[in-house]
């Protein structure tokens, strides 16, 4: 509940929860933040990857896209989690536009202006969209929500079940500026991908046209479970709120230095580093539990 009293002090909150008790426990959790509490059917907490992907239509409307979900190539099958979408559509009173597209929100990353980020071992997997080729991937992210231009990385991190997800590898600060890792040590099991990674978007150029600037935060490293298994731990799956971004920490000695970096690029906001071992003992951090609405006509999100 953390993470829900941090966002709650810059933007309203809307929580999902199964039934009474979850009401009972959210409210008891936050008693005195602003949050609003819905009864909605899910599996997961993952909810980047099931819920809308929420737009503004060319009349300045809200409206929102709905992907195919097929549990992350069929690793994880819940129920309700393929219905998770049309609820929250509901929920926020807009119409839903339903893609045939198997496609996790998590593994777009995207600036606002028509340049998205996505990876071939993800959207190209034969677990996702079998038959499809790289052109036929852009033609549908074009058409349904207004890809002008998509740089393709080639993976992900090691022991990512999402398959390579884009919100753990690069972030667009603002049109033309993007954040990726760097390895510090040298047992980083990433390194050989970050430095893929850092290339490929030092050379790509973004809807306008222009070169990225690309701007790094160093790498947590090596972050292992109680067994010894190794995590896709990372600083960039951070939530970007109306005035603070929260990012991911793990107990590592680079938090200080990530979250330092990742607040140097988004001034104007404050930030504060969470713990986020608990939530990547299950694959994610922040930006992979929650899923934002734009307030149409305001300044901010809720």
């Amino acid at each position: 509940m953390s993470l829900c009293r941090a966002i709650a002090a810059s933007e309203q909150v809307e929580i999902l929860v199964l039934d009474e008790e979850g009401r009972a426990e959210a409210r008891a959790a936050l008693p005195d933040s602003a949050v609003n509490i819905h009864d909605l059917p899910f599996g997961d907490i993952w909810l980047r990857d099931t819920g809308p992907l929420f737009c503004v239509d060319d009349r300045g409307a809200l409206c929102a896209a709905a992907f195919r979900f097929n549990g992350w190539g069929g690793k994880y099958m819940f129920e309700h989690d393929s219905d998770v979408a049309a609820g929250i559509a509901r929920l926020a009173d807009c119409p839903l536009a339903a893609q045939g597209l198997v496609l996790e929100g998590g593994a777009l990353e995207f600036d606002g202006a028509g340049t998205f980020i996505t990876t071939r071992e993800c959207l190209l997997n034969e677990n996702r969209n079998p038959g499809l080729e790289q052109v036929d991937v852009e033609n549908i992210l074009r058409a349904s929500l207004g890809a002008e231009r998509v740089i393709w990385l080639e993976r992900g991190l090691r022991n990512d079940h999402t398959d390579g997800h884009a919100d753990t590898l690069a972030r667009f600060i603002e049109p033309g500026r993007v954040l990726c890792m760097e390895p510090r040590d040298e047992d980083d099991p990433n390194e050989d991908v970050l430095r893929e990674i850092r290339s490929t978007l030092e050379e790509a150029e973004d809807a306008e046209g222009r070169r990225l600037q690309v701007v790094t935060v160093p790498s947590p490293g090596r972050v292992v479970d109680g067994e010894g298994s190794l995590l896709p731990a990372s600083y960039l799956n951070f939530y970007v709120a109306n005035s603070t971004v929260i990012v991911p920490v793990y107990g590592c000695s680079t938090d200080d230095e990530a979250v330092g970096r990742v607040g140097e690029c988004f001034g104007g906001r404050g930030v504060q580093g969470l713990s986020a071992r608990a939530i990547l003992s299950g694959g994610g951090a922040f930006h992979c539990i929650t899923c934002q609405e734009p307030v149409v006509g305001a300044a901010g999100s809720r």
